[in-house]
């Protein structure tokens, strides 16, 4: 994250990891006040086993593009909603140039950016992938719960 005022979105993602039981980095890095240490963490992410870098900034948002442009590890960026309803920071990670991919989430999507990483790690790893096939399921039956209690609700009945 680019600065720890971004953790109460980040930790949507950390939660999730945990629940699917993936290890992870936490890490405060800003592409502006700490550009040696985002290089040195972009540099050395495959050798500390990293295989997807979720990446979230908001403003000028740099940080996921920066460290997309030193590593080949997948970065997914997390524009934060901290200036211009996060607008800046959407546009400034959608934005990038030609051989620097950044797989860009909806603003503070930062459940999204997760679950993405889960299904990258996932198609070279058959345990995550039976993992995350079983949340995919939990989520079809909370709308099949929550259909069956809808159906319980009188509601009025509109003739055409």
């Amino acid at each position: 994250m680019g600065s720890t005022s971004d953790l109460p979105i980040l930790r949507k993602a950390a939660d999730f990891l945990e629940k699917m039981e993936i290890p992870f980095e936490m890490n405060a890095l800003s592409a502006h006040r700490t550009p040696a240490q985002v290089e040195e963490f972009s540099r050395t992410a495959r050798d500390r086993g990293i295989k997807v870098i979720i990446a979230a900034a908001g403003m000028a948002a740099a940080l996921p593009g920066v460290i997309a442009a030193m590593t080949s590890i997948p970065v997914i960026g997390v524009p934060i909603n901290s200036s211009l309803d996060g607008q800046d920071a959407l546009l400034s990670i959608v934005q990038m140039p030609p051989g620097i991919p950044v797989a860009t989430m909806g603003i503070n999507g930062a459940m999204n950016a997760a679950i993405l990483a889960v299904k990258i790690i996932a198609l070279s790893d058959a345990d995550v992938a039976e993992r995350l096939d079983r949340y995919r399921e939990s989520l079809a039956d909370k709308i099949v719960k929550a259909n069956e209690e809808l159906a319980k609700i009188d509601t009025y009945r509109f003739k055409v």
